[in-house]
């Protein structure tokens, strides 16, 4: 196919920024949950115990819905973005995660309306969660099915670049309410202002993704499958026919996920709990998203160039030391040392972070790929990043000291060292040799 040899620059650039900006959106709403979670749920949807760790793990445990509920929506946009079509799917995933959010922003307290006020939140952020676990196949798949072959890992990293930068505009909007109100306003009214601004970027982000079309490769397969009735595809066929390379994602995922939320969430409980003020914390994570944006591109750039595994077992084997480094870092309250500590983890994270998109469309073939991708990204989200703030606070409400943090960061770090090391490499690989070999496979 002529696509595979060559592409269409700027339609290609389209693309790249048709995907960042629903991703942009949705990450902007997903990372909201998880600051506010730690700054205001605790305090406004659950009863009063005494000690303010026991509200945040409540909120923790609300925001950990979210994640289980990733897989199925990965499993149901998945299967019918592989059977209709990426676009589609992304515009339904957009539209279902901008008002669940804006939904949040709405509720009442639990000393207006009880224990219905959590109830509602984890409805809404199972909903938000289920959005978002359909968003992410789609909007990698859409960039990396139409970048060329041999730079698809630099063009594939940009929807997760995306991500601190929706993290970024979520700490903005956080980081001004904190600092323009009071204490008692941002808790009872501002923190909603965040959630109601949902419905602006929403509308930007849906009519940007209008203006793309489905790649040439999937239109293909989507012809092939209508001729051949006997052609499969989804979550069945995935497991048939890769179940190993699920399960090389799932590990490869495992130790980013974890890694991702202790230094993005957890830190912010960590610092509150050590005595930090809240703008200081935002602040230090707004410059530390804007360098994280732009460094996950340049690997992107180095996994074409020098391939994917070396880098990737690079960011498993660092992520067992970060932690160690990284806490003492954090106790100094040192303003430049704390900000080190968290752009350190940071560049951890993308030497693992970046490949992801290239690396798990290079396992699937086309037909099944949606599928395949949203599986192997979103099924570790239930029991890496769901529970890594919830278990760090529970950890650090029992002894006192980060120790068993770090403990629990390095053995997610050893998983994924391990399905790093047993990965095949894929750098330069054709995604219409991938369909031939699953073609005479099948």
């Amino acid at each position: 196919m002529k696509h595979e040899e060559t592409a269409d620059l700027p339609y290609l650039k389209k693309v790249v920024g048709a995907s960042m900006a629903g991703t942009v959106v949705e990450w902007y709403e997903f990372f909201l949950y998880g600051t506010v979670a730690t700054l205001v749920f605790g305090k406004l949807f659950f009863p009063d115990t005494g000690n303010e760790l026991d509200g945040i793990i409540a909120a923790f445990a609300t925001y950990a819905v979210g994640f289980i509920a990733r897989p199925l929506g990965g499993i149901i946009f998945g299967h019918f973005g592989d059977k209709v079509g990426r676009k589609s799917l992304l515009q339904f995933s957009l539209i279902l995660i901008g008002l669940s959010t804006f939904l949040m922003g709405c509720l009442p307290s639990f000393h207006q309306i009880g224990y219905w006020a959590p109830l509602l939140l984890v409805t809404l952020r199972f909903i938000q969660g289920f959005a978002l676990g359909g968003e992410w196949g789609g909007a990698v798949l859409l960039v990396t099915e139409h970048s060329p072959n041999h730079s698809r890992g630099f063009w594939g990293s940009f929807p997760h670049a995306a991500v601190p930068l929706g993290n970024l505009a979520a700490t903005v909007v956080l980081l001004v309410l904190s600092a323009t109100l009071s204490e008692e306003a941002f808790l009872s009214w501002g923190w909603r202002v965040g959630f109601w601004l949902s419905v602006v970027i929403v509308a930007i982000g849906y009519y940007i993704r209008t203006q793309v079309s489905d790649s040439p490769i999937f239109k293909a397969a989507k012809a092939e499958m209508e001729e051949k009735a006997h052609a499969g595809y989804g979550i069945k066929e995935v497991f048939r026919l890769y179940p190993r390379r699920v399960f090389t994602a799932m590990g490869l995922r495992f130790a980013e996920n974890i890694l991702y939320y202790m230094v993005v969430t957890f830190s912010i409980t960590y610092l509150s709990h050590r005595g930090g003020d809240t703008t200081r914390i935002l602040t230090l994570l707004f410059f530390a998203h804007i360098i994280h944006a732009f460094i996950i591109p340049a690997v992107g750039h180095a996994t074409d160039r020098f391939g994917r595994r070396p880098l990737y077992i690079a960011g498993a084997a660092l992520t067992m030391v970060w932690p160690f480094a990284a806490f003492p870092m954090l106790d100094t309250g040192t303003t430049g040392i704390v900000l080190a500590a968290i752009i350190t983890g940071m560049i951890v994270h993308s030497l693992m972070y970046a490949a992801q998109p290239a690396i798990m469309t290079e396992m699937f073939p086309t037909r099944m790929r949606y599928s395949g991708v949203s599986l192997g990204y979103q099924l570790t989200a239930i029991i890496a990043g769901s529970w890594a703030p919830l278990i760090g606070t529970a950890l650090l409400r029992e002894y006192e000291t980060w120790w068993p943090i770090a403990v629990y960061i390095m053995f997610a770090g050893a998983v994924s060292l391990i399905a790093a090391l047993v990965m095949r490499e894929t750098k330069g690989i054709s995604l219409v040799a991938i369909d031939r070999e699953d073609a005479a496979r099948s």
